[in-house]
């Protein structure tokens, strides 16, 4: 009746379709769009997805967590202007404004400052110590607004429905 390939595309074609729901129009063009890229070399996994918190300040985990190594470098995902540099709770943190998107990641070491442009793919710091696990934590935010950074990252592929086979 059900056979697996079908199965994996309608949970796919859910999966696509509950990320744009729940995103206004200008995060659901950049999900279709792919504007932001990938912030580290090799594979593209997720340790931990974004879990949207209740209300602003409730429980939740507001970003996404890449497997990384030690000194492995961080990339820009797209052009900007660095936002913030410095420790938050012990840990190295960089942020950078997008036009109306802040990126965020942690733990980072940078010798970049306030104010320094960077250009889409461009080495950003390295992943330092002070992380829950060995990863990169990824946030992203449209004005106060938490988002999930995979909405924004040329990841997800398109959902196709393919034809009925009986």
């Amino acid at each position: 009746m059900w056979n697996v390939k079908a199965i994996r595309i309608l949970a796919t074609s859910l999966l696509a379709i509950t990320v744009v729901v729940s995103l206004n129009a200008q995060s659901a063009h950049a999900l279709l769009s792919g504007t932001w890229s990938w912030p580290l070399s090799g594979q593209r996994s997720v340790l931990r997805h974004y879990e949207a918190p209740e209300r602003f300040y409730a429980p939740g985990h507001r970003g996404i967590d890449l497997p990384a190594d030690l000194g492995q470098e961080v990339y820009a995902p797209a052009d900007g202007v660095v936002h913030f540099v410095g420790h938050v709770v012990n840990r190295d943190v960089i942020s950078v404004q997008h036009g109306q998107y802040l990126s965020s990641f942690e733990p980072v070491s940078s010798g970049l400052k306030k104010g320094d442009l960077v250009n889409r793919g461009q080495v950003i710091g390295v992943v330092s110590t002070g992380s829950h696990c060995e990863c990169l934590h990824m946030g992203a935010r449209k004005g106060e607004d938490y988002l999930s950074p995979l909405a924004l990252l040329a990841t997800i592929p398109p959902a196709v429905l393919l034809p009925w086979d009986s």
